[in-house]
């Protein structure tokens, strides 16, 4: 067991492309990036590891924590190859997880695509057992029941079970007498439980969660326990921890019980790297947007703290469509996942137009400009024509990336086929991808209320610095922060992660007569199972903070806010200060109340128990590196739409506070920025790379 404050820490990202890996100790940071070994992720980590203990000098038992986020559990329900999972319900509601609700991705469409259900209606089976809403047993559980349901569960070959009743999440008490029963006659079976998995109320999205619980859990549980084996073997004697999809850590054990969590854990560390910029630079509002090789990721920070939400959505039909995906229902930091990396596919679609993504070349075989047999071009090859990439010195010369195919695929594909040539359609596989994003962007914060104009965007992952500025063009932003390590930024952001659980129960209560006994008894009853999940993890001096959320509504509405109830003891005036908090809520939100014709509710509380922080690695500029004749590249610019000549600048050689004007390319490590003609770039004290806005057009471009 760790304290989360340890010498030498670890941070491990599996991405669909690229595995990031960080090692920080004794105030300085050593990061690998390696290809991800999607046949065995464990591999590219192994070899990242070697690589970072090296060049720190140390050995693996001079480790004393790793801290690793996985894609696992989102390319299984992606890729359907989690278990074979069987369900059993409540009589009459065998069909709920393939029903849905009314949401419509396409609302006009006779032939609308669904997702199909990862547990096909086969393996889907009923009992006649029914409680109320208030958790009162209209109809026993028979043991009977469950036992005449074996041999069909057997048939159908179950690896693992979600059990899903009605109403479980006021009274657990069916669920677990049916999960003490499978596990004394099948305890081979991987069991998942609606009431432990997502207590909540709405079954749809609460079926749904558990099902995903129990498809992913039996592959994600081999993979931890062969990939701790693996460590102990190479030498490394510490503790490996997991990161969740709120930005917290948790055991391995926890995510093996509960893999559902893990789904968003990469990006997760990306928002958490930006939020730690935002805090160090005084930034009090940012997005950020994480751009590796498969995906990008937008997400909104205010007030250093990332916007979080309870529900999202895997594998969906329709790209930026809701209602498109299945449902997961688990806290989860709140950002836009949009199929644009450096991998993704350029393509003419069916009408004859360019389209890029979401389908990506990945690792194997990767972009065509990789040699590896990819023969379709990739955004990564529409970036190396258009001069933004040294072929010689890619991804910390990872690979030494072959022009003359990438010019070719493009060719073939895209230049010959519009009848336009090669540079145009490069640019052309940039623009489309930039205004994906763009416009992925504009629709989340027109949905959040928010703008981006007024925004400082702080860009990050390998892809990211290299379309920075067309993408900030395009959203009106003046301000961009490149991070130091910004193309390994998920694997920082882990490090910064506390050991975090957060706990969700539905509690439904009017505020004209709240029952304030069984409040407190719900919250105490959540803080102390959240707490438990922490100090599993935490050394026993660790301090521990706790926060509460109240989910409130107006009596009549669908849907719900959250209120923050840490600073508010639930004493004998309640009802007016959750009023009072949930009026001013209510107005940030909407802009007005209506506490006049409806009155408020309490729906749910979250509850969760937090460490500390971990405390950044302090990265500061020298502030002595003078310029000196830096080298030249043609190189395409976004601002003038023509190829005009940039000054190359490796990182190193920039001088804190003396600004070099676009065109230019800063070179590192990990990527590259391309600065465009109308931003400047120039060195921060802290180490980051600042962007500034030089004017509002360039009057020269073209039109």
């Amino acid at each position: 067991m760790h304290d989360i404050k340890t010498t030498t820490r670890v941070g491990i990202d599996i991405g669909g492309t690229f595995t990031d890996v960080v090692l920080e100790t004794n105030n300085e940071r050593f990061t690998s990036k390696v290809l991800t070994t999607l046949s065995s992720p464990a591999d590219a980590c192994m070899v990242g590891l070697e690589s970072v203990v090296k060049q720190a000098g140390i050995k693996p038992i001079n480790v004393d924590i790793i801290i690793h986020g996985t894609t696992l559990a989102t390319n299984a329900i992606i890729e359907r190859k989690g278990a074979i999972t069987s369900m059993i319900t409540t009589r009459g509601f065998r069909d709920v997880i393939e029903i849905g609700t009314e949401g419509r991705p396409e609302q006009y469409d006779v032939n609308i695509l669904k997702p199909d259900p990862l547990v096909p209606r086969r393996r889907r089976f009923t009992i006649a057992e029914r409680l109320n809403s208030a958790g009162h047993v209209l109809h026993q559980l028979e043991e009977s029941e469950l036992e005449a349901l074996i041999p069909a569960l057997d048939r159908a070959g179950t690896e693992a079970l979600a059990i899903c009743l009605l109403h479980s999440y006021a009274n657990p008490m069916h669920e677990n007498a049916a999960r003490n029963f499978f596990a004394k006659k099948r305890p081979e079976w991987f069991i998942s439980v609606s009431s432990d998995i997502s207590p909540e109320f709405r079954e749809f999205e609460r079926f749904s969660t558990t099902c995903a619980n129990a498809y992913v859990q039996p592959l994600t549980s081999k993979y931890l326990t062969e990939f701790e084996a693996r460590l102990k073997t190479d030498g490394y004697q510490c503790e490996m921890m997991m990161m969740l999809s709120n930005g917290g850590l948790t055991t391995v054990q926890t995510a093996k019980d509960v893999p559902v969590r893990l789904i968003e854990s990469g990006p997760a560390g990306g928002a958490l790297f930006a939020c730690d910029v935002t805090q160090r630079l005084g930034i009090s509002k940012a997005l950020s947007f994480d751009m590796g090789g498969t995906t990008a990721k937008i997400c909104l920070i205010d007030n250093h703290k990332p916007q979080t939400n309870r529900r999202f959505e895997v594998a969906r039909v329709y790209r930026f469509r809701k209602d498109s995906g299945i449902p997961i229902r688990i806290p989860v930091i709140d950002m836009v996942e949009i199929g644009a990396g450096g991998g993704s596919i350029a393509e003419i679609d069916i009408l004859g137009r360019l389209a890029v993504g979401p389908e990506s070349a990945g690792s194997v075989p990767g972009p065509a400009c990789y040699g590896q047999g990819g023969e379709r071009p990739t955004v990564t090859d529409a970036n190396l024509v258009l001069g933004r990439m040294n072929p010689a010195n890619f991804a910390n010369s990872l690979l030494k990336l072959d022009i003359a195919a990438a010019e070719t695929t493009l060719t073939t594909h895209i230049a010959e086929p519009l009848n336009i040539g090669l540079i145009a359609s490069a640019y052309g596989v940039t623009e489309i991808v930039c205004e994906n994003m763009a416009n992925a962007a504009r629709v989340h914060t027109i949905e959040s209320g928010k703008n981006t104009n007024d925004r400082t965007l702080i860009a990050f992952g390998g892809a990211a610095p290299l379309h920075i500025c067309q993408l900030a063009d395009k959203l009106s932003v003046n301000r961009i922060i490149i991070p130091a390590n910004a193309g390994v930024g998920s694997a920082v952001g882990f490090l910064r992660a506390p050991i975090s659980y957060e706990v969700f129960q539905t509690h439904y209560q009017h505020l004209d007569h709240f029952d304030i006994k069984a409040a407190n008894a719900t919250l105490i009853e959540m803080e102390t199972q959240a707490r438990s999940k922490v100090k599993l993890g935490a050394s026993p001096e660790a301090k521990l903070t706790t926060n509460r959320i109240a989910y409130m509504r107006y009596h009549g509405q669908g849907h719900e806010i959250a209120v923050d109830l840490t600073n508010e003891p639930l004493g004998s005036n309640v009802a007016k200060s959750l009023q009072r908090l949930f009026d001013t809520e209510y107005r940030n939100v909407f802009g007005r109340t209506i506490s006049n014709i409806a009155a408020a509710e309490i729906v749910s509380f979250a509850v969760t128990v937090t460490t500390e922080p971990y405390a950044a690695v302090t990265t500061t500029a020298s502030g002595i590196v003078e310029h000196i004749t830096h080298a030249t590249r043609t190189a395409f610019d976004s601002a003038v739409e023509e190829e005009r000549s940039f000054v190359i600048v490796p990182r190193e050689n920039l001088q804190v506070a003396k600004p070099i004007a676009g065109p230019a390319i800063i070179t590192e490590k990990e990527t590259s920025v391309v600065v465009s003609s109308i931003f400047e770039a120039r060195t921060l004290l802290s180490g980051d790379i600042e962007l500034l806005r030089t004017d509002n057009r360039i009057l020269t471009k073209k039109t």
